[in-house]
């Protein structure tokens, strides 16, 4: 009986983290968005940006910053998260590396100064 259980979290996980990547990847998406953590807990984040970079083998990885609306267990108010957007898995995972996360936050920040540059 408990397998079924946590067979099923994993699909509702799944199917909902799945949702959430198509509603990160729609351009014209303006809602908050909701994943779901290993233990099955929704977290609500606002998104600010989607970022392709280049990784070793010169395929665009995509990488999304997002604030969380929902308290999170180390992420102090105001401050975002960057995560790695899995497409073929319709997942995502928390990016650690503080040289993935430098290089997304020197992409966005060139994205905004263009940005200003233009108006």
């Amino acid at each position: 009986m408990r397998d079924l259980k946590e067979e099923i979290d994993r699909k509702i996980k799944k199917t909902s983290n799945k949702d959430a990547i198509n509603q990160i990847l729609d351009e014209q998406n303006s809602e908050n968005v909701v994943l779901f953590d290993a233990d099955n807990r929704p977290i609500e984040f606002e998104q600010i940006a989607l970022i392709p970079l280049k990784n070793a083998s010169g395929a665009d990885d995509l990488y999304a910053i997002l604030i969380p609306i929902t308290k999170m267990q180390g992420v102090n108010e105001g401050e975002g998260v960057v995560l790695k957007i899995l497409e073929q898995a319709h997942d995502v995972e928390v990016v650690n590396d503080s040289s993935i996360i430098d290089k997304v936050l020197e992409v966005y920040e060139k994205l905004i100064s263009e940005g200003e540059e233009g108006e």
